[in-house]
């Protein structure tokens, strides 16, 4: 009866992962495609909103890489691959930083309608991979760590509409620099909840 429950448990988990696997691949494809064309058009427009929102989607593109890697491994494993994950963002968050503090000495306006634009089309493929990740969220550390990520983006895209609105009204390159200090501070806050949870999981497994 043991030996039947345990066979059970196993083919239960080992579908599990395959399922994991697979959403994971969808949604790396998906964010590498738009993490190129939001930084190509983000340069395009000189749109640091836009940047800093093409650099989230490529830590999610090395978040999920780090996800399928350690899917069959350890739990230590999968605490491992979400404090990388933690640290690709506040790596991310300096960069962004960064060129923000250049874009506020040399200032240069946005292009409002491509600024919006690419981030409505980047809201509607984060949207789409928040959905299937909404579904194994709570399978481990692993892929919570993940679908924060996902969240984020939603956040970031959001952030990124709206200031193309305002830079469109108010005609100032403001609104951007705004918008990507903002992102900056979700990275830094987001990386920052992931450590904690990390952690606190560690401590329990020792």
């Amino acid at each position: 009866m043991s030996e039947a429950c345990c066979q059970n448990k196993s083919v239960e988990l080992a579908y599990l992962v395959v399922k994991q696997r697979k959403v994971l691949w969808i949604v790396l494809i998906i964010n590498l495609v738009m993490f190129v064309a939001e930084f190509c058009i983000g340069l395009m427009a000189g749109s640091q909103a836009l940047i800093a929102d093409s650099l989230d989607m490529l830590g999610d593109v090395l978040a999920y890489w780090s996800t399928l890697y350690v899917l069959n491994m350890s739990m230590q494993a999968k605490i491992r691959s979400s404090q990388f994950k933690a640290w690709l963002m506040m790596l991310f968050a300096f960069v962004v930083l960064v060129r923000v503090c250049f874009k506020i000495l040399y200032p240069e306006n946005p292009d409002a309608q491509i600024m919006g634009a690419m981030g409505g089309l980047a809201l509607l493929a984060n949207s789409y991979c928040l959905f299937l990740l909404s579904k194994h969220k709570e399978d481990d550390i692993n892929f919570r760590s993940v679908w924060i990520c996902s969240r984020n983006d939603l956040m970031a895209n959001t952030a990124v509409i709206l200031g193309a609105v305002l830079v469109y009204f108010f005609k100032s390159h403001w609104p951007d620099i705004v918008i990507g200090l903002g992102i900056t501070l979700l990275f830094i806050h987001s990386s920052w909840g992931i450590f904690k949870d990390s952690y606190g999981l560690k401590k329990t497994l020792n």
